[in-house]
């Protein structure tokens, strides 16, 4: 868990290209996880008041898992798809205080699931 990179995007997405953008974000998340072993968390939620106010929480194994995740088909397919919907982009790298809580919310999501 030392090596984890966590960052949360704060992105800006232009109101007439919301839906859109949410569709698309949805599916590159998505496959993310799914797909790639080094991503373990992308996490893609909005502000209830202010919902062109997306932010992500990313979570990967280590930078180069992160590094891989920029050059997959499904990444550079969001990004190139949605760069005209973002007016703004901001990426803030986190630090996790609380390693051994994190491993708890995920096996409650995993335990719920069954």
């Amino acid at each position: 868990m030392k090596d984890l990179m966590i960052r949360i995007s704060e992105i800006e997405i232009d109101f007439q290209s919301l839906e859109e953008y949410k569709a698309i974000l949805k599916e590159e998340a998505k496959a993310s996880v799914l797909l790639e072993p080094g991503v373990i968390s992308i996490y893609p939620m909005f502000q209830k008041d202010n919902p062109t106010q997306v932010r992500i929480l990313e979570i990967y194994a280590n930078r180069e898992a992160y590094k891989s995740h920029l050059e997959t088909p499904h990444f550079l397919k969001y990004k190139t798809t949605t760069l005209k919907m973002v007016k703004s982009l901001r990426l803030v790298d986190m630090e996790a205080i609380d390693t051994d809580t994190m491993r708890e919310i995920f096996s409650k999501l995993i335990k719920d699931k069954n």
